[in-house]
């Protein structure tokens, strides 16, 4: 018999008694979520210091800032209409009724393994939905605390945490949900919409890419390498909508790299290795994915690696080739590839060769169309 099948009849079950639409219900479902955090505060630092090595900073991050205020409710909406209205419809009211879907459920990332549960989670209770949580397997230890505690916090009867790998993953998608909020990689992205078409199930897909940093030459060097080395670096790269790789002219190439070895240095010391600012890699298969990626182009910054510790050093690569893997596949860690282009107009054809990123970013001084269309149509152009 498939173990989750209890639990989501007895969440099912909850919502269509209407447990969760009075207000009352969802402020104290939120209140419970927020002295959670509170009084686990610490437990959540240690299991994030332990999976990813994260400092402070980055932990910071980590916490959504659940704020229960007076807020209003969703209930009828007056719709304005068309006149004259279409004789069919002339003796009709119209009205807007906000709902809940219904039965939600939330397949968390590693990267950002509380925030990237918790943050949906709010909007699921502050609308009227039970929620089945699916946090990630990967980060074991925050994991553990979560379908350890948060239960405690919450309606059982409305709220539960599931376990389980790709396998129990699988199975769980089977299930017909009445919305699925998914945050991961393409692939596995891909697999949650397929299950959905099944069932019709709305879905939110926040999904990775390679994100490229286009430099002008009018840029301070040092400006643009403080700016990208603190988010490339930030999480050790496991940022979704971190800067993937730098586009410039190689004029721009010889002046960044002094920059970025002083940002870098300034972040992270003489060796980032020992710093407490630098995090670490997830696992051992993610960090052998990533030593593969340093034989990529040329190491111009870092390169170094440790595999007992998962250490991977803040790395700049330079002379990478399109079809080397380093631009084949999002980059996930604290390696940064330099590619050389001639002008903006072949920076946004190498763009327009690839995938749709999630972000883009550009430096310049510049207030040329040619930039400002870049920076309107390519950032946030495909948001999954």
């Amino acid at each position: 018999m498939d173990p989750v099948e209890d639990t989501l009849r007895r969440l099912r079950e909850a919502f269509n008694a209407g447990r969760t639409r009075p207000a009352e219900f969802r402020v104290e479902q939120l209140k419970g979520l927020s002295r959670f955090l509170q009084d686990n505060r610490q437990l959540l630092k240690d299991a994030l210091a332990q999976d990813l090595h994260k400092d402070a900073l980055s932990q910071g991050a980590e916490d959504p800032g659940i704020q229960v205020g007076a807020w209003g409710w969703g209930g009828l909406q007056q719709r304005l209409t068309i006149s004259p209205m279409p004789q069919i419809t002339q003796l009709d009211s119209t009205f807007i009724r906000k709902e809940p879907y219904g039965l939600v459920l939330i397949i968390a990332p590693w990267n950002y393994p509380v925030n990237l549960i918790l943050v949906p989670l709010v909007g699921a209770i502050a609308a009227g939905n039970c929620v089945v949580l699916k946090p990630s397997e990967i980060s074991k230890s925050t994991e553990k605390v979560l379908v350890t505690l948060l239960p405690q916090y919450l309606d059982k009867s409305c709220f539960a945490v599931v376990l389980g790998g790709p396998q129990e993953t699988g199975q769980l998608l089977k299930h017909k949900f009445d919305y699925i909020f998914f945050t991961g990689s393409p692939h596995v992205g891909k697999i949650v919409m397929t299950a959905a078409t099944k069932h019709l199930t709305p879905v939110t897909l926040e999904l990775g890419g390679k994100n490229p940093c286009y430099v002008d030459d009018n840029c301070d060097p040092q400006t643009v390498a403080n700016r990208v080395a603190f988010f490339r670096y930030f999480n050790t790269g496991q940022t979704c909508v971190a800067p993937d790789y730098i586009l410039c002219s190689p004029e721009m190439q010889e002046r960044l790299l002094p920059a970025l070895q002083s940002a870098i240095t300034r972040f992270y010391g003489d060796d980032p290795q020992s710093s407490p600012n630098l995090g670490r890699i997830i696992n051992q298969k993610h960090f052998k994915r990533l030593q593969g990626l340093l034989g990529c182009g040329r190491v111009a910054i870092g390169g170094q690696s440790d595999e007992s510790d998962r250490y991977i050093a803040p790395t700049v690569l330079v002379d990478v080739q399109e079809t080397e893997p380093v631009m084949q596949e999002e980059i996930f860690g604290p390696i940064l590839p330099l590619v050389t282009v001639r002008s903006l107009d072949e920076a946004i054809d190498f763009i327009n060769r690839r995938e749709k990123p999630l972000a883009l970013y550009a430096f310049s001084n510049s207030k040329s169309p040619v930039l400002l269309t870049l920076v309107i149509f390519e950032i946030g152009s495909h948001i999954y």
